[in-house]
């Protein structure tokens, strides 16, 4: 398993600290130090079932300045966006063992992915 984490968002810290109490070992990958790349995120919003977009943080101050509310819906150019600004990701996302992938941002989703790696 592993967790894109945050360790200045809450809801990160909570995901980290529900897998910890879980005894679920776990891979740590603090996404703002280790950007992902464009095929990274590709993989991942396949695994996601969403588009970039879906999970693109649009209330952050970079996402305002872009203008992203009003960009083309352009998979490959989002990508590209969210390589270049890491912060602009939805956060935590786990990945499950078997490659499913979740953003646990409550309970019940967190719940599922916990519940998904042990299967």
């Amino acid at each position: 398993m592993e967790i894109w984490h945050n360790p200045r968002c809450s809801k990160s810290r909570t995901a980290k600290a529900a897998l910890d109490a879980a005894g679920t070992p776990y891979t740590e990958r603090r996404y703002l130090d280790q950007p992902p790349t464009e095929a990274e995120l590709a993989a991942l919003v396949t695994k996601l079932g969403v588009e970039p977009w879906d999970i693109t943080r649009m209330s952050e101050p970079i996402a305002k300045d872009l203008d992203l509310a009003n960009a083309p819906r352009d998979r490959s150019a989002w990508l590209k966006v969210l390589a270049e600004h890491p912060s602009l990701i939805q956060r935590p996302i786990v990945i499950t063992g078997d490659g499913r992938a979740y953003v646990p941002r409550d309970a019940e989703t967190l719940r599922r992915a916990l519940g998904d790696d042990a299967s």
